[in-house]
This record gives structure tokens, C-alpha cells and sequence, in this order.
């Protein structure tokens, strides 16, 4: 498989089947995953990786935890256009897939709640940085974690990046034992996808090439 299919295929899959995955091929994935861009050679990913009976007692101590105060916001407050219009759309497409209707806000917490699971993916992973550390360095543990979803992808697994749990940072970081002067970035689920789960069976919707690029000095052919 080459880049430009895992880029293709890669996908937010949120139904997992159960099978488990194999832990030196997920450490083969992350050593690989180093390589990304850094700015200066920084480094700033701290990662923490679940499965088994660590990910099960986890998984059992979440379902009990009350949300708390996020880590950031995930999305500014009050969404300008065209933002606020490609998250909407999202969203509708994501619940139309299974059926869950606007006005069914039980449904979409169920399937908000869903997360605290890692939709059923046999691995969970944390994605935390110093705290004192910017947004350069933040957009370098993206990178990481966008060349660790293609890597995964070449390996036949799948992944959903979940930003999801900044709603739980003092939980996530007393359960892995962050240190005090990192910050949770983001979790990930990574595992097998469920091709037979309505919910990956849709795509997000991408702007037309002309709205979001401008080229000059190119050839017109």
C-alpha cells in the first residue's frame, strides 16, 4: 500500500471489532511515527498506550467519572461560517448513518458516550506535551499522530483520533501518571474496523480543490 491509499482510506472509524493488536507491531508503528516533522528537533509527543486489563480498568473507572473541566476548547466558541456549517454537516451525517435523528438528543449522548469506550477498539492511546510548551509544538504532535494513522492504515489497522478526552484531563493523567507539567492532547482508538458497522460506511464531506487552494506561477496544463 502506498501513502496515497492509506491517505484515502484512512478514516475516523468508530465501530471496532474486538480482535486484539499485537503489541510489537503497534511499537513497531510508534517507533516508525517518530520521524515526523519537529520544529528544532523538539520531540514534544508523550505517549501512552492501553490494552487488555490496563484498558478494561480504565475503561471501567471512565464510565463512572463525571465529566470534567476541559483541558481546552476543543472548538472556539460560536462557530463562524464556513465552520459552523462543515460541523454541522458532520454531524448529521454521522447520525443519519445510524439512524439517530436531530431531535433524539438521548441517542447522541449514547453515541457521544460511546467515545469512553474507544468505540470497542482493542487499544487505547493518550497523546499528552508540556504544558509550557505552543501551538508549533502542538501542530508537531498532530503531525506525529497524522503519521501514525497512515502507518496504521498500511498495517491493515484503523484509528480515530479523539480530542474527545480533554473533557477528562485530571482522570486520563492520575491513570497513566502524567506528570504534573504535561497536559493531555488527545486519546486515539486503534484497532480492527467493523466494515459491517453502518457508522463507517460514510465519509466526511470535503470542499472543492478551488475554495480552500490558490496556486500562481504554475503551468496552466
Amino acid at each position: 500500500m502506498d501513502v496515497s491509499e492509506a491517505t484515502t482510506r484512512r478514516m475516523s472509524v468508530r465501530a471496532f471489532r474486538p480482535d486484539p493488536v499485537p503489541g510489537h507491531i503497534l511499537r513497531e508503528i510508534l517507533e516508525l511515527a517518530r520521524g515526523a516533522p519537529s520544529g528544532g528537533n523538539l520531540q514534544p509527543w508523550r505517549v501512552y498506550a492501553l490494552a487488555g486489563a490496563p484498558l478494561a480498568e480504565f475503561k471501567a473507572l471512565i464510565a463512572a467519572t463525571p465529566m470534567e473541566a476541559p483541558e481546552y476548547d476543543v472548538y472556539p466558541a460560536n462557530l463562524w461560517e464556513p465552520f459552523r456549517t462543515r460541523r454541522y454537516q458532520c454531524g448529521e451525517d454521522l447520525y443519519a448513518s445510524i439512524g439517530i435523528g436531530r431531535e433524539d438528543r438521548p441517542g447522541r449522548l449514547r453515541q457521544l458516550a460511546r467515545n469512553l469506550e474507544f468505540f470497542g477498539a482493542p487499544v487505547g492511546l493518550f497523546f499528552c506535551l508540556d504544558r509550557k510548551l505552543g501551538p508549533p509544538q502542538w501542530s508537531d504532535l498532530g503531525m506525529f499522530m497524522q503519521t501514525l494513522m497512515l502507518l496504521a492504515v498500511e498495517r491493515g489497522l484503523d484509528t480515530c483520533a479523539q480530542e474527545f478526552w480533554a473533557r477528562y484531563p485530571k482522570t486520563v493523567a492520575e491513570f497513566v501518571g502524567l506528570p504534573d507539567d504535561h497536559m493531555v492532547f488527545s486519546g486515539m482508538a486503534l484497532g480492527y474496523r467493523d466494515d459491517e458497522a453502518p457508522i463507517n460506511r460514510w465519509r466526511t464531506r470535503r470542499d472543492p480543490f478551488e475554495t480552500w487552494c490558490d496556486m500562481r506561477g504554475f503551468d496552466p496544463s
